[in-house]
């Protein structure tokens, strides 16, 4: 049985409840661990066959801590089979929702050394009564200007469940 890794950066934690999805779906066929970026040194890459890296953006930009993991993993990276997506909310429109179109993917691909074998993009969450004051606000604004929900009473998934199964399908096939 093939040995992956998934190791997810998460804001608010969307990006990790699809981590667990994907490993609902691919547990039967593969042997696969889970840490957050922050458990990175936790980590021995080379003991893996599939390296996976989910990552959200919050106000445009990945983790910092996400560059610095494929800077010092990156021949590690290049041996592998890996794969990485992206969550973030531009992704719930139409046009933005796959790797060629999507904006912070493709910031993301310019700005890495790494390039990996798979990639995917999914649309996130917005959870207004989990965030505080500044954040709620800055966010509403970013949503008006978007036309995106700026009820502050109200939680909004975005996320295609259906396109995270069929991500699953493909890391299979990776």
């Amino acid at each position: 049985m093939q040995k992956a890794v998934i190791i997810y950066s998460t804001t608010d934690g969307q990006t990790k409840r699809i981590c667990e999805f994907l490993i609902q779906k691919l547990k039967a066929k593969i042997d696969i661990d889970l840490f957050s970026i922050e458990e990175i040194d936790q980590i021995e890459l080379s003991v893996y066959d599939k390296i996976i890296v989910g990552a959200s953006i919050r106000y445009g930009k990945h983790n910092p801590k996400l560059f610095k993991f494929i800077e010092k993993n990156i021949q590690v990276l290049r041996e592998k089979s890996t794969a990485f997506f992206t969550v973030n909310v531009v992704a719930r429109k139409e046009g933005k929702n796959t790797p060629e179109t999507n904006p912070y993917m493709k910031k993301f691909l310019e700005l890495s050394a790494w390039q990996p074998n798979l990639l995917g993009v999914f649309a996130g969450k917005i959870d207004y009564p989990s965030y505080k004051f500044t954040d709620k606000q800055i966010i509403r604004l970013i949503m008006y200007i978007t036309k995106g929900p700026t009820d502050t009473s109200g939680s909004f998934e975005f996320t295609n469940w259906k396109s995270v199964e069929k991500f699953s399908d493909q890391l299979l096939q990776n």
